[in-house]
């Protein structure tokens, strides 16, 4: 009798253990339901720590001007993370598979390999939040609290892509109810019908661009490397569909934190944000307690899953690996950096994203949506230097701005200067035909 293939057998050991597709494209018959990826997506940015730079925003640039640079950020991440989910719905193919076509058989490791490091920077971020929420709202032993947590998040990782489904349709829903509670109870002791006249701090403490920024740069990463999630879509106009769950239809986490902010219902939101959870903890009621306790783990514990998803699916394609090898390795490392302190380095966390991962991705979207024709008969080589080249282009030129030019976003003027850059190097040079 013949021993049953490694993909057979985590088959057999349950539908949450089928392969993850590592190394290959997926194929048709492995393709989920709308409602599937689309769960997966939705999930992921309705999250608290999405609230917290949406409530950011308001707090300094005023209500007005903060829900439009939300919204500017949300419709430009829909573009942007909708072309590269297009593109993985018709292939199958993760970020890294993408990467490699763009960048070079041996070059996509140094793409690859940044984001999927970031990613898990990310994951040990949220670990540490969920620790420090914890902590703040009950007094609990932080430590105990993120590594507990820690745990449980790499335990539902290992199961794979449906998994993080069944997470995104439990996580935003209780985002929803957990906010909205907490907009009932700040209503019952505050005035709603005057937030459009909140004007903000003022003074200059934020720029529009710097917003829009902000925004865009909480999920830069994880956007960019959307096809880890979209790919499993049957077709690219479901993967499409399922990145609008996300942006901008997601995007109620960061308008739930500015309504909040606007209402006057959170303190010091010049510095902590959107963060509501103070709200449901300061009425005193066990049953908030217990939903805050839930709402936290479970709702920070999407988001970190998915980024250890996204990480340890590109490491386990760097050093051919498996999935689920790589996700118990990067978690115990993602734990142990959050226990460190990972929960205080937010801000310049979001400033790396927002100038080097959009040129990253505009050099994607400029190869494989715009120059595509190109694909099918270009030769395969190790390195790609046009890529390089627009990429660091894009991210010198997004840091120039961020530097001398804060009125501007960075984030979008490093996207649509490594995307031109690319199209200016590559449309010029002919298209090697094959000999009749």
């Amino acid at each position: 009798m013949t021993k049953p293939s490694g993909t057979a057998q985590e088959a057999h050991a349950g539908i949450e253990l089928e392969s993850e597709f590592e190394h290959s494209p997926v194929p048709p018959s492995h393709r989920k339901s709308l409602l599937t990826v689309s769960a997966v997506w939705f999930g992921f940015p309705m999250i608290l720590t999405n609230a917290v730079p949406g409530g950011l925003v308001v707090a300094l640039l005023g209500f007005w001007r903060g829900l439009a640079a939300i919204l500017v950020a949300n419709i430009i991440m829909f573009a942007y993370v909708s072309l590269l989910s297009y593109r993985a719905g018709q292939t199958g193919k993760s970020f890294s598979l993408q990467a490699t076509e763009t960048f070079g058989t041996a070059g996509y490791a140094i793409a690859s390999g940044f984001l999927s490091t970031v990613v898990v920077g990310w994951f040990a971020f949220n670990t540490g939040a969920t620790g420090a929420s914890l902590n703040e709202a009950f007094g609990w032993n932080e430590t105990l609290v993120a590594g507990a947590a820690g745990i449980v998040f790499i335990a539902v990782t290992y199961l794979g892509i449906k998994a993080l489904s069944w997470l995104g349709a439990i996580a935003a829903p209780l985002f929803i109810i957990a906010a909205g509670t907490a907009m009932v109870v700040a209503a019952s002791n505050g005035d709603f019908g005057r937030i459009t006249e909140f004007h903000g701090a003022g003074g200059g403490a934020m720029t529009f661009g710097v917003a829009v920024t902000t925004t865009m740069a909480t999920f830069a990463d994880s956007g960019t490397m959307t096809a880890d999630f979209t790919r499993w879509s049957k077709n690219g106009r479901q993967a499409v569909w399922a990145t609008a769950t996300a942006f901008p239809v997601a995007s109620l986490a960061q308008l739930s934190g500015g309504v909040l902010v606007a209402a006057g219902a959170i303190a010091s939101a010049e510095t902590g944000g959107g963060d509501f959870t103070p709200i449901l903890t300061g009425v005193g009621s066990p049953i908030l307690n217990v939903l805050v306790v839930v709402f936290v783990v479970i709702n920070l514990g999407s988001v970190c899953t998915h980024c250890l998803y996204n990480g340890a699916l590109g490491w386990s394609h760097l050093v051919r690996s498996k999935m689920r090898l790589l996700t118990l390795i990067l978690g115990v490392i993602g734990v142990v950096v959050a226990l460190l302190g990972a929960w205080d380095y937010f801000v310049n966390w979001l400033s790396i994203l927002g100038v080097l991962v959009p040129p990253l991705g505009a050099v994607l979207i400029a190869d494989q949506i715009i120059l595509r024709g190109r694909l099918a008969g270009r030769a395969e080589t190790r390195f790609r230097p046009t890529a390089f080249i627009a990429w660091a282009a894009g991210a010198a030129v997004a840091l120039l701005v961020h530097v001398a030019a804060p009125s501007f976003s960075d984030a979008v003027v490093g996207l649509l200067v490594g995307l031109v850059v690319y199209l200016a190097i590559e449309l010029p040079r002919k298209q090697a035909r094959p000999q009749v």
